[in-house]
């Protein structure tokens, strides 16, 4: 297991175009086996930026929140498993999804309120939080977010700092 340090990073996103824009670089960057944990209140923006994601993977497919089927699927390239255990009572009913067998098929992982099961992520992934930014204007949708970023183990480390060079 990896020891290293996580590498953090907090980017403000400006808007829902921007939130896009960031989403989709980084889906181009993402490959077979990458887990993306994304944390944030409702609203905050996690499905937003899991349409850009996929949309930068090259998923034409029209990406929802699976808050009621808990888990969809998209296929490009590579294939993209989104879950929202939001619902759940128990973490544990995330193995009765097949949660376990996902990290077998090959696909890029994405969990909405992933802080609901943080016992059962993997000790390597890139963790996304998203917080509406409290200095705005509340009069929109489309408010600032604070995305901050925490990458554990070499191979999102080494993700974190291509992302550095995103705007």
């Amino acid at each position: 297991m990896n020891r290293q340090e996580p590498f953090t990073k907090t980017y403000r996103l400006e808007d829902r175009a921007q939130t896009a824009s960031w989403g989709k670089r980084l889906g181009g960057l993402l490959q077979s086996g990458d887990l993306i944990a994304l944390v944030g209140d409702l609203g905050a923006g996690k499905t937003t930026l899991t349409k850009a994601i996929g949309a930068g993977m090259g998923i034409s497919d029209s990406i929802t929140s699976p808050t009621f089927t808990l888990v969809q699927e998209y296929y490009g390239k590579v294939p993209l498993f989104h879950f929202d255990p939001y619902r759940l009572k128990d973490p544990e009913e995330m193995f009765g999804l097949g949660f376990d067998e996902y990290f077998e098929r090959h696909g890029v992982i994405i969990i909405e309120w992933a802080d609901k099961i943080s016992e059962l992520l993997p000790p390597e992934r890139l963790t996304l939080e998203l917080e509406i930014v409290s200095d705005a204007e509340p009069d929109t949708e489309d408010m600032p977010r604070s995305l901050r970023i925490t990458a554990f183990g070499e191979r999102y480390i080494a993700l974190a700092e291509a992302i550095l060079s995103f705007p």
